[in-house]
């Protein structure tokens, strides 16, 4: 029998819960839970929640290590028409501090290992009434274990909306601080039914270990979810937890290209693990030519599938399929993007003019899809400035688009690295260093890294009689950022270049370091 068409992200598992309750449903460390289990879990919270006030357009937060609570948390406020906004667990504190602020969240769930980090700046939470703690393994004074077991369960209400906002996710901002991402139901489950990139079969496993803060893991692990089956999730995408999970039986993954090429550093006993996947999705930063080439010739059965977006569609809308990746007479295919998803419509834009150019031309990489965020957090000139009008998403990526429709993107219109999968706007680092005494002005852009792809760089000049060391910035930096967001190196020059009229010329800082190199990204 096949699934009615979801409307809800609540949907499917009480689809499944009726269906096949026995069947297995998530895993997680120690713990495994059947659908019916799961749904019942799902809907106590909810009931928990409606108990604590939190109803349509109220926004709740989770705060952890990748943890089953994180998805129950969006599928039960979603089902309230609640959104949840997931907090990345590496940001500093005043990082943190800004973000559950700005989505106004009235009731975070916080994982123990975070605890002090909130308790820092607990009086700054001005929206949140109670924070619940959560352990990774469910023991004995886990509070969101006992707030479930306590519970009434309640289904959804009759004015809830497929349009309701369900996700909240910050993306690092073009004005020095995060934007929340707001997405529906309609936009989630959107992009779970065009952007599959495979389907599922009925022995299928899916490992869910990229971080559930980004679009990569949230979004992904509706994949199985829709589909039914088992979803095997890690706490964190180290080495050993991406071994556990195989071990387990899981055949199907989406990690970004680095996990790769430690896997191939780690030996063959590990290479012959990984070749258990059936399929192999990688995106959120491009894959080094080299290492992908290795990893064809390690894992030959393996399903290379490629793909290509943003946490503003709520992940991919291209998608380079495992046929194109094994096509030796169309080697240029690989350094592209793939073919827009279904229901994904693409435009090239000269950027001056905000004409269509022609085919094979590069501009600015405009989307329409119903995959398309409702717009940013409390931020509607942003929206305003990405979306047009007629509903044409403006991606701020530079590409082109050949003769049968594949994607090839060059360059990035935004000022925006990506370094391991992560964003990482320049004006935020920049805002950083500049609040040094020491530093008058500050360029942080990206250069090539063969793991990570780009890694971030500063070149800053001193203010008159200012002294500082390339060790003292980054430790400056390390203190008000996320560590991945720091530079990896500081140069100190005598003065930025700039032109007539005083502009930075960050790209004439830029391009020796991507100079004889297929695209600047």
């Amino acid at each position: 029998m096949q699934p009615p068409e979801p409307r809800f992200l609540d949907d499917r598992p009480a689809y499944w819960a009726e269906h096949k309750p026995d069947g297995q449903a998530i895993s997680y460390l120690d713990r495994s839970w059947t659908w019916a289990q799961w749904d019942d879990r799902i809907r106590r919270l909810a009931g928990a929640l409606v108990e604590r006030g939190i109803g349509r357009g109220d926004v709740v937060a989770f705060l952890d290590k990748n943890h089953p609570a994180c998805v129950e948390l969006q599928l039960a406020a979603g089902s309230l028409g609640a959104a949840t906004a997931v907090i990345n667990f590496r940001l500093a504190a005043d990082e943190m501090d800004y973000v559950l602020n700005d989505s106004g969240a009235k009731l975070l769930i916080v994982g123990t290992e975070l605890m002090g980090a909130v308790d820092k700046i607990r009086d700054k939470l001005t929206n949140v009434s109670e924070v619940i703690e959560v352990t990774p393994d469910g023991a004995d004074g886990d509070g969101y274990e006992a707030l479930l077991a306590t519970a009434n369960p309640v289904g959804r209400p009759a004015e809830v909306d497929p349009e309701d906002a369900a996700l909240v996710m910050y993306s690092s901002g073009t004005t020095g601080r995060p934007k929340g991402v707001v997405l529906s139901h309609r936009n989630v489950l959107a992009h779970t039914m065009n952007a599959a990139t495979f389907e599922f079969g009925d022995d299928d496993k899916n490992m869910v270990a990229m971080p559930l803060f980004h679009v990569g893991g949230s979004a992904y692990v509706q994949y199985s979810i829709h589909a039914g089956v088992p979803t095997i999730m890690t706490r964190e995408a180290d080495g050993a937890s991406l071994a556990g999970a195989l071990l387990q039986g899981a055949n199907r993954t989406f990690l970004v290209p680095a996990v790769l090429g430690k896997v191939l550093e780690s030996g063959e006993d590990a290479v012959k693990l990984f070749s258990a996947l059936r399929t192999f999705v990688y995106g959120a930063s491009p894959m080094p030519p080299a290492l992908l080439k290795s990893a064809l010739k390690a894992w030959p059965d393996t399903d290379f599938i490629q793909v290509y977006g943003l946490t503003e569609v709520c992940g991919a809308i291209t998608q380079l399929s495992p046929e194109v990746h094994r096509d030796d007479s169309r080697p240029e295919r690989l350094i592209s993007a793939g073919q827009p998803s279904r229901e994904v419509e693409v435009r090239v834009v000269d950027t001056d003019t905000l004409a269509e150019v022609p085919v094979g031309q590069p501009g600015e990489l405009w989307f329409r899809t119903p995959q398309l965020m409702k717009g940013y957090h409390n931020k509607p000139e942003a929206t305003a400035s990405t979306i047009t009008e007629d509903g044409w998403f403006r991606s701020g990526d530079i590409g082109r688009v050949d003769e049968d429709g594949f994607i090839f993107v060059e360059d990035r219109l935004k000022d925006m690295i990506i370094s391991g999968g992560e964003n990482i706007y320049s004006v935020e680092v920049e805002r950083v260093l500049t609040d040094h005494p020491a530093v008058l002005d500050a360029a942080v852009f990206g250069v090539p890294d063969e793991k990570w792809g780009e890694s971030v760089k500063a070149v800053v000049e001193l203010s008159l009689g200012g002294k500082t060391s390339e060790e003292e910035l980054i430790a400056w930096c390390r203190e008000r950022l996320a560590h991945y967001k720091c530079p990896r190196s500081v140069e100190i020059s005598e003065a930025l270049p700039r032109n007539p009229t005083g502009k930075l010329l960050k790209r004439d800082l830029r391009n020796p370091y991507w100079e004889n190199r297929g695209r600047a990204i």
